[in-house]
């Protein structure tokens, strides 16, 4: 654990105190448990990314119908030194 020191305003403070004495549990565990929602709401909207990929997905064609099951051999050709 890291120790932190955080700068609260007297009436976020008291609404602390109050919700942690209510809950008969710590501000640091309060603060904590605060920090673990906002990280986890944080995370990134992955719908927009799969509209994206949607969009794309084949899109382009290729001559070879078994580039998906020989996609390393298909490369090879490509990328010796």
């Amino acid at each position: 654990m890291v120790r932190i020191q955080v700068h609260l305003t007297e009436e976020k403070a008291e609404r602390l105190s109050e919700i942690a004495m209510e809950s008969d549990d710590s501000i640091a565990s309060l603060i904590s448990q605060a920090i673990d929602r906002f990280i986890l709401d944080a995370k990134p909207d992955r719908s927009a990314l799969y509209l994206i990929a949607g969009s794309v997905a084949g899109k382009y064609k290729s001559d070879k119908d078994d580039i998906s099951v020989k996609h390393d051999s298909s490369q090879d050709k490509d990328f010796d030194s």
